[in-house]
């Protein structure tokens, strides 16, 4: 693990800067999930790293683009392996910092066949990344040349540090909001884009509805362009903020209503992902957008191998069309079929495609 430097990067192409935690998962795959002290025999094993901010850059290098990693490693052999197999796939991790007395933290995940389902159970390591950590030099360093940075919250107050350094320098902010955290709100608000779990908006807002959830976000957060909320395998659905003006004199659409209307006109028989947006309208709080519903791909149940990483994936292709200036529908279409490949392999890294991919080829007819 190579010491950061202060050589300029060439800026010929955008690139993606991820903070977060490296995680190595440690899968298994079984016939059915066992009982309480039940032994049983697993049916394949994998050792691979993981973790949020791993799996999505991985997945932005495998599609072309530059991107890099900034993160504090444990200096033991499972460390050693995670720096060792990003710098594989292509991301830079010349900034992460090495800990020398640490441990890594790591994932038992166990994968069950009969339900496709995973469970994780998750060791913390140490130490974490803290503000200290962060020289100016280091923060100048990481964020020359990158249009887009990715955080997560979980090595909160590092994070927000580096927030407020990229916001300094007009550099796109995309948080992917999992659950309620300490310190969250404050990377909140600096976000540009954000993508969260399924329950997220309703427990961060409290509103009776997802739909008023996401909205209740847009209003609460000025600053962002748009909110995605993932739904597994039904898809996701996604309000973003619009600039067009609408006639002064139209009335404010309810947000249930117009999510309700938008799903009776959305096509969920088809194999390959759905994009079905609503036209732009005012909403309540001043917020004038459109709402946005992307069905997932229906994968064969004996293609259908494991989630693990899915949701990383799909953040992973937004992030590269963010950067690439993707139009909304073709992106999220883009990151849904992303997404669906992942599932195909055994753990997060696994079958997330190269830009190659047949399968991406219709959304990567040019070079990023």
């Amino acid at each position: 693990m190579s010491s950061f430097s202060d050589e300029t990067i060439p800026s010929h192409q955008p690139i993606v800067l991820g903070c977060g935690q490296l995680c190595l998962d440690y899968l298994v795959t079984v016939s059915s999930f066992p009982n309480p002290d039940q032994k049983i025999r697993c049916t394949s094993s994998k050792v691979q790293g993981g973790g949020n901010t791993g799996n999505s850059l991985t997945c932005v290098a495998r599609l072309g683009l530059p991107c890099r990693i900034l993160a504090k490693v444990a200096d033991d052999s499972q460390g050693r392996y995670m720096v060792e197999e990003l710098e594989s796939s292509g991301v830079d991790t010349s900034f992460c910092l090495n800990a020398k007395d640490g441990a890594s933290h790591f994932n038992y995940v166990i994968v069950d066949n009969q339900t496709n389902t995973r469970t994780c159970i998750y060791t913390p390591g140490y130490p974490p990344l803290l503000p200290d950590d962060l020289t100016e030099s280091l923060l100048l360093s990481v964020l020359d040349g990158v249009r887009v940075l990715y955080v997560n919250g979980r090595s909160r107050e590092a994070e927000l540090l580096l927030a407020q350094k990229a916001h300094s320098k007009d550099i796109s902010i995309l948080i992917n909001a999992e659950k309620r955290r300490a310190g969250l709100e404050e990377l909140l608000d600096l976000a540009d884009y954000a993508i969260c779990s399924t329950n997220f908006p309703q427990d961060w807002t409290e509103s009776p509805s997802s739909p008023s959830a996401l909205l209740s976000m847009l209003i609460r957060l000025p600053k962002l362009k748009f909110v995605i909320m993932t739904l597994g395998e039904h898809g996701c659905v996604m309000l973003e903020r619009c600039s067009n003006e609408v006639s002064g004199s139209e009335e404010e659409t309810d947000i249930d209503e117009l999510h309700e209307s938008l799903k009776q006109s959305t096509d969920y028989t088809s194999l390959l992902p759905v994009c079905n947006s609503s036209l732009v309208t005012r909403l309540a709080g001043n917020v004038t957008g459109r709402l946005v519903i992307v069905t997932a791909e229906k994968i064969p149940s004996s293609e259908l191998i494991d989630t693990t990483g899915a949701g990383d994936a799909f953040t992973g292709a937004l992030l590269y069309g963010l950067c690439t200036k993707m139009a909304t529908e073709k992106m999220l279409t883009f990151a849904s079929r992303v997404a669906a490949c992942c599932c195909r392999g055994l753990g997060a890294r696994t079958t997330l495609p190269f830009r190659t991919d047949p399968n991406l080829a219709t959304f990567l007819a040019t070079p990023p």
